[in-house]
């Protein structure tokens, strides 16, 4: 697919393809939704990879069943390894749908999440975002989920790009991750005015304890400074449910930590996140503002 050309509010504008891979495991319940919210889109991805990672349930039927009708639309098919792997598991999805895309002229890839609803413009508005500022790296929108509390929209620093929706730049996704690229001066941004409503809550398939233990092991992995990750706990034992996410974050990092499990083998980029760690623990000028 060629780069589209859309009408614009300073005239026309023209839009590079994208594509866009999406792992899905024992989706039935909500996947149908999210392609329903692609194939209303202003502006279509050139192609559509859903990687289906051993469902069990009518998950692969789904797929299939758009799959005789989309032609953009195609479905890659793991083995059942007979449970569920976060992080990892979706990786390895991930990157198995990478292997498999046939378009080769994209300028954004997407790694997009099976339980997420957004509007039909959606893509058309991030992409006219990317074109406009050129520095922009990796940018998506924000996230909004059900807890107990009703409808709550996700809160993190403006330049964190949750993975539920992560639009990659191509010279960006060749060369960098989200780090590196505000260490090599991209920039990285969550979109606050677009709004994606995911269908469940977050970590509700693995259980909200274990996501908690995930993001602490997540934070050494990437080089979090202790002091750091300390107060970046207490600030969390303020928010519902108070304390035993705080609880999850510290015994994750500390999990980790004992196991000596691997960290990101970039000493710099690892002094970089402490740098910026410390900087903002004392108030200064950092990649938070």
């Amino acid at each position: 697919m060629a780069a589209m050309t859309v009408p614009g509010p300073s005239g026309d504008q023209v839009l590079p393809p994208y594509v866009v891979i999406t792992p899905v495991r024992n989706e039935e319940n909500f996947v149908e939704q999210t392609i329903q919210s692609m194939l209303s889109q202003t502006v279509r991805p050139a192609e559509w990879v859903l990687v289906d990672d051993g469902s069990s349930d009518r998950t692969p039927q789904i797929l299939g069943q758009y799959a005789l009708s989309v032609p953009w639309l195609r479905v890659v098919t793991r083995a059942d390894r007979g449970f569920r792997l976060s992080g990892r598991g979706v990786v390895d999805a991930f990157y198995d749908g990478y292997r498999q895309l046939r378009s080769r002229d994209w300028g954004f890839i997407v790694k997009l999440d099976a339980d997420l609803l957004f509007e039909s413009d959606y893509f058309e508005q991030c992409l006219r975002r990317f074109v406009q500022q050129p520095r922009l790296g990796i940018a998506g929108g924000t996230i909004e989920s059900m807890s107990k509390n009703g409808i709550q929209r996700e809160s993190h620093p403006a330049f964190h790009v949750r993975g539920a929706t992560k639009i990659y730049r191509r010279r960006s996704w060749e060369e960098i991750d989200e780090i590196k690229a505000n260490m090599m001066r991209w920039q990285t941004r969550t979109f606050p005015d677009l709004v994606l409503r995911q269908l469940r809550p977050t970590g509700a398939a693995q259980g909200q304890w274990r996501d908690w233990l995930k993001g602490g092991e997540g934070c050494y992995h990437i080089g979090y400074h202790p002091l750091f990750l300390l107060a970046r706990s207490v600030v969390r034992a303020r928010r519902s449910p108070y304390l035993i996410a705080s609880i999850g974050l510290l015994v994750g990092y500390l999990r980790a930590s004992v196991k000596r499990l691997p960290r990101v083998a970039d000493a710099e980029t690892v002094a970089y996140v402490r740098e910026q760690q410390l900087a903002r623990l004392l108030g200064k000028n950092t990649i938070w503002r």
